[in-house]
This record gives structure tokens, sequence and C-alpha cells, in this order.
């Protein structure tokens, strides 16, 4: 697997009151968020990115505010179909 590195000043997680490596988590699930957000990593991609199984990733991505499922007008009719008659 490759690594990325990103410096940041010391005192972000210090401001945030969080340890280093919360944010360093915080901050890799936020970046495959994001990615899997503007359609650049499927949610099973994005998920490994973050660490995490993809149910976990897909349940995190409101965190963030980012939708993990996009329906059209006609799908969602179709789906609801039933219980609006």
């Amino acid at each position: 697997m490759k690594t990325i590195q990103i410096e940041y000043p010391e005192s972000i997680p210090a401001a945030l009151n969080v340890s280093p490596e919360s944010f360093e988590e915080e901050a890799r699930l936020a970046l495959a968020v994001k990615l899997y957000e503007i359609g650049r990593l499927s949610s099973g991609q994005a998920a490994v990115l973050a660490g995490m199984p993809r149910v976990t990733f897909l349940l995190n991505c409101h965190r963030y505010g980012a939708s993990t499922v996009e329906w059209d007008r006609e799908e969602i009719e179709a789906e609801f179909k039933d219980s609006l008659s």
C-alpha cells in the first residue's frame, strides 16, 4: 500500500481538543468522504482509504454533509408508489 504524508501544525489538534491520532483519523475519513462525494472513489474504495468497513463508512458520511444515496424524482416515486396510494 502507498502512503501519503500531510504536514500540519501541532496546534491544530490542540485547538480542537483532540489527540494527534484522533485528528489524523478524522482527516483520513474526511478525505475519503470528499473523494466519494465527488465521484472519484466508490464507497468501497473510500472505506478502504478511511480504514473501516464499507457500512461504517456509509453511516459516517452524514457527519461531513455527504449523501450516501442520490435518487432522482422517478426513483423516489417508484420506491414509494404503493405507500402514496
